[in-house]
């Protein structure tokens, strides 16, 4: 399966706290909240045709936790059942099981050689939503197969960025972009060391 990591960044690559005031306030992050202003009805139909494929979910603790908190108790969205019904793959070394949320499995042992592991199987794409901190592990060792990235035209000055400074040189490839009507472009990426897509796959 694919590791494919779905995020929203703003124009200086920030990925902190995209949902909420509250989400995530470390390091004195006070722009909680920043995305919201670009979901439109575009952005959920890719969002919601990505989460309608068939596969897993890959969290980091935190992420876990704050979908966790959310997600089960909405009503009148397209993502709540199908974030319940799906399998769901945790990298923590604080949390214990069982986890509070069905369908939810801890790896146990170095994230990364679990994935690695999961890479291997059959069904389906394996997506990791947020959490930054795991998903720069897996950059740092190839395990990232494509990127869906959602750019908000908005340049916020600081914040916890998805590509560090001292991350690896990954160049990538451009498979597919769309442009919402929030002026948010959806581009997805992969890794340029990957077999390049068959023309209308």
């Amino acid at each position: 399966m694919d590791v494919v990591v779905i995020n929203h960044l703003t124009l200086d690559g920030v990925m902190q706290a995209p949902g909420g005031a509250d989400e995530d306030r470390r390091g004195g992050f006070a722009h909680g909240g920043w995305a919201v202003p670009g979901n439109d009805e575009v952005m959920g139909r890719v969002l919601a045709e990505g989460m309608g494929q068939s596969g897993s979910l890959l969290f980091g603790r935190r992420t876990y936790e704050q979908f966790f908190g959310f997600w089960p108790t909405q009503t009148g969205n397209p993502f709540t059942e199908v974030l319940d019904r799906t399998r769901k793959y945790v990298a923590s070394t604080t949390l214990t099981e069982p986890l509070p949320w069905g369908r939810s499995t801890l790896l146990h042992g170095d994230a990364r050689t679990a994935v690695a592991e999961l890479r291997e199987q059959e069904g389906g794409d394996l997506t990791v939503l947020g959490s930054g901190v795991l998903v720069q592990a897996l950059m740092q060792h190839d395990l990232v197969d494509r990127f869906v990235l959602m750019v908000h035209p908005l340049v916020l000055g600081s914040g916890r960025r998805l590509f560090p400074d001292e991350g690896p040189t990954t160049p990538l490839r451009l498979l597919d972009s769309v442009t919402t009507t929030t002026g948010v472009t959806i581009a997805t990426y992969q890794p340029a060391n990957r077999t390049a897509p068959s023309p209308g796959s």
